[in-house]
């Protein structure tokens, strides 16, 4: 497993697969990243606004300073998204539980990228709280 202390040194984060809808993971996780007072952006390919956050549309058009993502994507989607990521100098990915895909967790280790995957919740490493 990928180190989390490297993955929380990051200056700021994004969370593929943010959703607007509350009861789902998408949206607990960006919560969690805003109650623990983290510089986040959304990634969502619909919305323009999560939680009071502008949205990016795509992990290419992130800040330079996000450096570290969490990823709630269908596994299908999160080995494009891997992809996207490492060409746009991500150095951390964490695979939420049911994200990961062999092929995405793969490309992570062949190009040096710190990857968190098939463990821990993020949810659970930062004591999300429910509201």
């Amino acid at each position: 497993m990928g180190s989390i202390k490297d993955f929380f040194a990051s200056p700021a984060f994004a969370v593929v697969g943010a959703s607007s809808r509350r009861e789902k993971f998408g949206n607990k996780v960006l919560r969690c990243y805003i109650q623990n007072n983290l510089i986040v952006t959304p990634v969502n390919p619909v919305e323009k606004i999560i939680e009071g956050l502008a949205c990016v549309s795509d992990v290419i058009l992130l800040p330079e300073n996000v450096k570290s993502i969490s990823i709630i994507t269908n596994p299908n989607v999160t080995t494009k998204v891997v992809a996207n990521a490492i060409n746009h100098g991500i150095k951390n990915i964490w695979m939420q539980p049911g994200a990961a895909s062999e092929d995405a967790v793969q490309m992570c280790i062949a190009n040096g990228i710190n990857v968190i995957a098939n463990g821990p919740c993020i949810l659970v490493e930062l004591g999300f709280r429910g509201e």
